[in-house]
């Protein structure tokens, strides 16, 4: 595998400067995220990641710290109480979901998702959450009474899901006002308006469990994929022993494991997100609405190579990405002058994912159906 290290030009800026909204951070977006239409030349050295952290989140690190630790407890609940969590008609979009999701035709066992929406329990309006159950799903959480190892989970879940929340609508914000500068006919404020104002927001509590095949794969924990939706925020990860839950330290894991992304000269990257940052990163909705000034992140999750780290080790890791969307009915639309080749032709690793123009068939396309057609690709991917 060819990689390098991020960090050494992963952009980091200070929340203060995100939350002002008449801060021109136009350099460090396209440093970040540039795209087709970008106007800052790049080497290969400095390609965009498509990723930026954000530092001095008030309260993020106590509510990261106090939040992703509960994975472990809930990833080793007896099988009967995460059958009690499961949603099967919101096709397990909301509660537990293990052995649920497949590429091709193997179910996905090498890790297991909590989701939740932070924002509200009953999201949308009953015609809503009749019309996209999987959209519109209402929150499963454990009983707490019942399992008191879970003690505080439904607050520490909607704590940091609603950081994560504000953040990303800072950021769309001044994607807003990048994408403004660079095509004609951009809508103001159209991103943070959606962002600012949905009920679609999905927290993933994801438990990775230890490998025990395949551990050369680049993409053994999650293959390579696009966020299908709008922006997508990260609150890190966590490494810990499997048999314990104890945390570990970096010389007991494979210092190549965790989060890939492909920047913009196709290199597969390591981002190592800092401890006290949270990250957000582009999806493919957001190239559309900006007709690729910005585009969307492949990326992929790998596991600790056999041989590394101490041998006695079984390795986990836990991280808790934020699905900030629109409503399903969104239509997805060009800027004036943009062409579908325009948006479609700016992505990157395009050998990696299903293509764009394969599922956004149309100007205009709704983000509910979409979302459907990449779901059906996406399953089809690796067959």
């Amino acid at each position: 595998m060819s990689s390098i290290s991020s960090s050494s030009h992963l952009v980091i800026v200070d929340f203060e400067d995100i939350a002002d909204a008449s801060k021109d951070l136009t350099a460090e977006l396209e440093r970040a995220f540039g795209g087709r239409l970008s106007s800052s030349p790049t080497s290969d050295a400095t390609s965009p990641l498509g990723i930026i952290a954000i530092r001095n989140i008030p309260n993020f690190v106590e509510a990261k710290n106090a939040f992703l630790p509960m994975a472990y407890a809930l990833a080793h609940l007896k099988p009967e109480c995460h059958k009690e969590l499961e949603d099967p008609k919101s096709f397990y979009n909301a509660g537990w979901s293990h052995g649920k999701e497949k590429l091709g035709d193997e179910p996905d066992f090498a890790k297991a998702s909590y989701y939740f929406n932070p924002l509200t329990d009953v999201p949308g309006t009953q015609e809503d959450r009749e019309t996209y159950p999987a959209s519109y799903p209402c929150n499963k959480w454990p009983n707490e009474d019942n399992l008191p190892q879970l003690k505080h989970f439904k607050q520490y879940a909607q704590k940091l899901g609603k950081i994560m929340h504000e953040t990303v609508s800072h950021v769309a914000k001044h994607i807003d006002a990048m994408a403004a500068k660079n095509v004609v006919g951009y809508r103001k404020d159209l991103l943070f308006d959606a962002m600012q104002h949905t009920e679609k927001a999905k927290g993933r509590l994801l438990y990775y469990y230890p490998i025990d095949k395949d551990q050369s794969k680049e993409d053994n924990w999650i293959g390579w994929h696009n966020d299908s939706g709008f922006l997508t925020s990260l609150a890190g990860d966590l490494f810990l022993d499997d048999e314990t839950g104890q945390p570990l330290l970096p010389d007991q894991v494979d210092p190549e494991a965790g989060l890939y992304v492909t920047n913009r000269s196709g290199e597969s990257i390591h981002v190592k997100i800092p401890d006290d940052c949270l990250a957000v990163q582009i999806g493919e909705c957001v190239q559309i609405l900006t007709g690729g000034v910005v585009v969307a992140t492949p990326h992929c999750v790998r596991g600790p190579r056999a041989g590394f780290g101490r041998s006695d080790v079984k390795v986990a890791r836990i991280s808790c990405p934020c699905f900030i969307d629109s409503k399903p009915s969104f239509p997805l639309t060009l800027p004036d002058g943009c062409t579908s080749d325009n948006a479609c032709q700016a992505g990157v690793g395009r050998d990696k994912v299903p293509l764009l123009e394969k599922r956004w068939v149309e100007n205009g396309m709704t983000f509910g159906a979409f979302l459907q057609k990449s779901f059906e690709k996406y399953y089809d991917w690796s067959s």
